[in-house]
């Protein structure tokens, strides 16, 4: 039965059986691919040279030993000649004796793909036939006329089997045609490499699956298309396919940065030989971000789960504390008690930020510029963190040059700051060594916050991983939150973040805010505070009167609606959660259906998962607690 590397359509297979010429096909790297049972019968082939697959130079080498071209001085030289002579692919007719004094006829035509199809023709009888008249030309008898009858029988066969070869040789080329037009619709790279890892068909997609490489690789190596790097990778799938093995391999190209499924299927007709490897090549690009987006968001969710309980009364309790130690900020303290209210200040907002980003995981968070001078950010960050740092770790803070106030949520690049700073502290460990900090503007554009250490630097895990919640390299030491919480802040905030090791060794960390320049301050108004605890409305009544504001209090929100007719109100403060038959959000919702009333601020320490919370920041501005003056001033100061 014909055979080759791809099923036929069952009436070709036997059309081609039944065919009285030898049929055989090789593709353009001198391969058997379609041959018929005639074509092993004539020429009394082994069964390994009439397999898919059978290498053309070896079947010439064998017919060449059998005597099938008469005696050759050198049988090497002579198998060379007729296989250079095929690899031209020029198309030829020749007519020639077998040892076994028969002739045949040899017809080859070139394929359009590459390859031949070349159709073996016994001749023996019209060479007779020709001997006869020859013989005989003086005496036209009937017998000469009887063989001549038999001789226009015969062309007229012959001619209705070329005419049937021609009809099968155009039905496999549009097979082809329609199986190429197909694989070119693909949005795969689809693909063959022979046992040499050669390309002996593809598409001519590699160049949108993996950007920089060239569309046609037909004929070449799979180190010439791809390039050293990559081959490398792919190269063990290809020898286990070789070997009978299929396997999938995912990996990112360096180059595009794209993320690639390659699949390897060994190219074998039942159980015969290996005759090289199908390759199918996808970009998974977009999956891939979305199967680790899914992931990250369960692990949010999970964090906001465990935390969500605490944020509330703990947000509530770090106001109050906020509040007092923007009092004591207000008095006249000696210089050692400014400084530990500073601190105080500074650990409580590092309290509230640390719980607000924990509980605010798995939703949206809200960012709290304020007007920052960033020298005194840097006094405050080198107070809080000194405390911290072993003997023998030194921390450098250096500002090559001042920067005007801007507005940054100072509380969470602090907090990003102050998690760097640890974990540069315990990369260094007990060896010692410095951390050095530098800030400086960037082309009047950005601020730059490097975070440099003498430690050992990222691993290449940390390096692709350090970003992902929950990843540590400190094994039970470490929650493997603080990187991700940097990067969650600084990329709220319209930055980036950028991990690397210093030329000399040691960590380095590049964080990239916007530069903003801080606003000109609110002008004072009569605000309406709604609150029912009262230690949180004197706390906050103090933040609003020492920025210049008037205050008038209710406790409800039934109260505050009874308050907002009252001339000049300016702005309406209101807590999320008020007791009675209204809260907070209903007396958003009152006021939404009002014309001419004051604008509207919600305050809640709500997590930031919560339905509530999300309710209320489709109703209006939020202010997160805990929260300080600053933090106030700069949410009054928004465009509504």
């Amino acid at each position: 039965m014909p055979e080759r590397d791809e099923p036929l359509e069952p009436l070709t297979r036997a059309g081609l059986n039944l065919i009285q010429q030898a049929l055989s096909i090789y593709d353009s790297d001198l391969k058997l691919a379609v041959w018929n049972r005639r074509f092993r019968e004539m020429f009394d082939l082994p069964e390994r040279l009439a397999s898919s697959g059978a290498d053309f130079t070896e079947t010439i080498r064998y017919l060449v030993e059998r005597g099938e071209y008469g005696p050759v001085e050198d049988a090497e030289e002579a198998v060379r000649i007729r296989v250079a002579a095929a690899r031209t692919f020029q198309p030829h007719y020749m007519e020639r004796e077998r040892p076994s004094g028969r002739w045949i006829s040899v017809e080859g035509a070139p394929l359009p793909q590459g390859g031949w199809v070349t159709v073996y023709t016994d001749i023996t009888e019209i060479k007779l036939q020709e001997s006869l008249l020859r013989a005989r030309s003086e005496v036209l008898s009937g017998e000469v006329l009887a063989h001549a009858e038999r001789l226009a029988q015969a062309n007229r066969a012959l001619a209705a089997t070329n005419a049937a070869l021609e009809e099968a040789q155009r039905e496999l080329t549009e097979m082809e045609a329609r199986t190429r037009l197909t694989t070119e619709m693909m949005p795969a790279h689809i693909a063959h490499v022979g046992r040499d890892l050669r390309y002996t068909y593809s598409n001519r997609r590699l160049s949108q699956v993996i950007p920089g490489r060239p569309s046609d690789i037909q004929g070449l190596s799979g180190r010439e298309a791809l390039g050293e790097g990559l081959f490398a990778r792919i190269r063990p799938c290809l020898l286990r396919a070789l070997e009978g093995e299929a396997s999938v391999l995912e990996f990112s190209d360096e180059d595009s940065g794209s993320r690639i499924r390659a699949a390897f299927t060994p190219d074998r007709t039942g159980c015969g030989p290996i005759n090289g490897v199908y390759i199918l090549s996808m970009d998974v690009t977009a999956e891939t971000q979305a199967r680790e987006a899914l992931i990250q968001t369960r692990k949010r969710e999970l964090t906001a789960q465990l935390t969500s309980g605490l944020a509330h009364d703990f947000a509530n309790l770090l106001t109050v504390i906020l509040g007092l130690q923007g009092r004591l900020e207000r008095m006249d303290l000696p210089e050692e008690g400014r400084q530990l209210v500073a601190a105080t200040v500074a650990a409580a907002r590092r309290g509230g930020g640390l719980l607000d980003q924990i509980a605010s995981i798995s939703g949206k968070r809200a960012l709290k510029p304020t007007a920052t001078e960033l020298a005194r950010f840097l006094a405050d960050l080198r107070l809080m963190a000194g405390p911290t740092l072993p003997e023998g770790v030194a921390l450098e803070i250096v500002m090559p040059e001042p920067f005007p106030p801007v507005m940054l949520d100072a509380g969470g690049l602090q907090d990003a700051a102050l998690n760097l700073i640890l974990n540069a502290r315990d990369a260094i460990g007990p060896a010692g060594g410095t951390i050095r900090l530098t800030a400086r503007p960037v082309r009047d554009a950005w601020i730059e916050i490097l975070v440099e250490d003498d430690g050992p630097g990222f691993t290449e895990a940390a390096l692709e991983r350090a970003l992902d919640p929950f990843f540590t390299t400190k094994g039970g030491m470490g929650s493997g939150l603080g990187l991700s919480m940097v990067y969650d802040q600084i990329k709220l905030a319209g930055g980036t973040v950028r991990l690397g090791n210093r030329p000399g060794g040691g960590a380095a960390v590049q964080l990239r805010l916007p530069l903003r320049r801080a606003d000109e301050a609110v002008p004072p108004m009569l605000v309406l505070l709604v609150e029912d605890d009262p230690d949180i409305r004197e706390t906050v009544r103090g933040m609003l009167c020492a920025g210049g504001h008037s205050v008038i209090e209710a406790a409800s929100a039934d109260e505050a609606l009874t308050l907002l007719d009252l001339p000049g109100v300016g702005l309406v403060l209101s807590d999320v959660n008020l007791p009675g038959r209204l809260s907070g959000l209903d007396l958003a919702e009152a006021l939404a259906g009002r014309t001419g009333v004051a604008r509207l601020v919600l305050m809640t320490s709500l997590p930031a998962g919560d339905a509530r919370r999300a309710r209320a920041e489709a109703l209006a501005p939020v202010l997160a607690k805990p929260f300080d003056a600053a933090d106030l001033a700069a949410c009054l100061g928004a465009p509504a």
